[in-house]
């Protein structure tokens, strides 16, 4: 008997939107979620989707039987039971399921650190040029809904868990922006996380162009067996790269690094890596430009708060592994780090490579003792049970000149629901305790990542 039908595992937002492509090629699909809640049946309900919760294993691998694909969401786990199913049974992500029904030009990005960053810069670019772009994937819009939009090229931000589920997967610029512990639970190790991540690169052939950041020792090799174009980026080395304080292209000087609003090292390197992938896609050098000139930053990244007393505070609760949190230290001189939350599996004591510019820590949530331990003989640690006390611990602690950086090199899933909601905290907190003497951060322009910019069309994406 023949399988018709789809699986698609997990109802958040991307399976809903999954659901709703099946929908429209009348296809019938059974949902299902390992959690029991009324807010999800209601969602099943408006789709018009049978919804099975918490389903067994063995009930699982029943309603796999008699379909044509099974689509796994991205925040499923890895010890979910489908990933055991009967290995005739296709098991994809939903960006596998998206790009193969497009034949609009993709551009991909990955990285352990930056990719939502370079992704917006780059669909800003391509705007910029003239473009109808569109970013998608998970920066925020599935990329199962943006194929269904009037986008002339799609800007994908994939990450490790969607890559993994990927077999034909082809974008026609992929860009590794680097790599770093992350996910090792999921992955089973550093070397199927690493494996994960250079699927950006399996698929593509002469035509398409590979960008690769030339400084990082493991992207570097695995860029060497990428069949497409390759295209390098770094700070000191690369077609993209410093040099005399500008950034450099092949075609010649991008811009002058004091002409930028963000120039700490990370921001040089995702300037250097929008640049090179939008440029493979088709952007204009002048649009480029015109962009990294107005690009004040995202939200929880390394984003000012504010100044009080000869202090800048900081918040980059996005930095939720060591890697990011030396990556926010490279930029600074004398920190105030405030750091802690719930631990992902990650190796703590990494941040030790940052101590030399810590003058203080505070430590909080449920890792502050991985935290003290971590800076155990290097850097003076205070613990504190609530954003509240870290905050005027911190600013004990600080010095004229120092910068108090909230970086927390772990989830936030013990105090908030979010990065987001953990940094607004921080900031209201900075606020109420140095009280109207702070002057504040730089605004943000507010405009949305993930939604289509447009400009009049200036030619196609090569």
């Amino acid at each position: 008997m023949g399988r018709s039908g789809a699986l698609v595992v997990g109802l958040a937002r991307t399976g809903e939107a999954v659901v709703r492509h099946f929908a429209k090629l009348g296809l019938s699909v059974v949902a299902v979620d390992d959690h029991s809640h009324p807010a999800l049946r209601q969602r099943a309900a408006a789709l018009g989707v049978e919804l099975v919760e918490a389903p067994t294993p063995s009930r699982l691998a029943e309603l796999a039987q008699g379909v044509e694909v099974v689509v796994v969401s991205p925040g499923v786990p890895a010890h979910h039971p489908v990933f055991a199913l009967d290995p005739g049974i296709p098991v994809m992500s939903e960006v596998e399921l998206a790009a193969r029904a497009t034949t609009v030009p993709i551009l991909a990005i990955t990285g352990t650190n930056g990719k939502t960053t370079v992704t917006t810069l780059v669909t800003r670019m391509l705007a910029a040029s003239g473009y109808r772009a569109v970013a998608a994937g998970n920066i925020g819009m599935p990329l199962v809904e943006a194929v269904a939009t009037d986008a002339e090229v799609l800007v994908v931000e994939v990450s490790s868990f969607q890559l993994a589920l990927t077999s034909t997967f082809r974008p026609q610029v992929a860009t590794w922006l680097n790599v770093a512990e992350d996910h090792l639970d999921w992955h089973l190790g550093m070397d199927g996380y690493v494996a994960a991540k250079a699927r950006i690169w399996a698929n593509q052939g002469a035509g398409e162009v590979a960008v690769a950041n030339a400084e990082d020792p493991v992207v570097t090799a695995a860029a060497w067996s990428a069949p497409a174009r390759l295209v390098t980026f770094g700070l000191g080395v690369g077609d993209y790269r410093v040099h005399d304080q500008r950034l450099i292209s092949p075609q010649g000087v991008v811009a002058r690094v004091d002409e930028l609003p963000r120039t700490m090292p990370h921001d040089l390197a995702n300037a250097l890596a929008a640049v090179a992938t939008a440029g493979a896609g088709g952007a204009s050098a002048e649009a480029c430009r015109e962009v990294l000139m107005d690009f004040g930053g995202l939200p929880h990244r390394v984003e000012l708060v504010g100044r009080h007393g000869g202090v800048s505070w900081y918040d980059d609760s996005k930095a939720t592994t060591p890697a990011s949190v030396l990556a926010a230290l490279g930029g600074l001189a004398s920190v105030v780090l405030v750091a802690g939350g719930r631990n992902k599996g990650m190796d703590l004591s990494a941040l030790r490579a940052g101590a030399g510019r810590i003058r203080s820590v505070v430590a909080i949530g449920e890792a502050a003792g991985e935290i003290e331990a971590a800076f155990a003989g290097l850097s003076p640690v205070v613990a504190a049970g609530s954003m509240d006390e870290a905050v005027a611990l911190a600013a004990e602690a600080a010095r004229p000149g120092d910068s108090v950086v909230l970086s927390p090199a772990c989830t936030s899933f013990d105090w908030y629901g979010s990065y987001a909601e953990r940094g607004d905290d921080f900031a209201r907190a900075v606020r109420t305790a140095l009280g109207p003497g702070v002057t504040s951060g730089h605004s943000l322009d507010g405009s949305s990542p993930s939604g289509a910019q447009e400009r009049p069309k200036n030619g196609a994406v090569r």
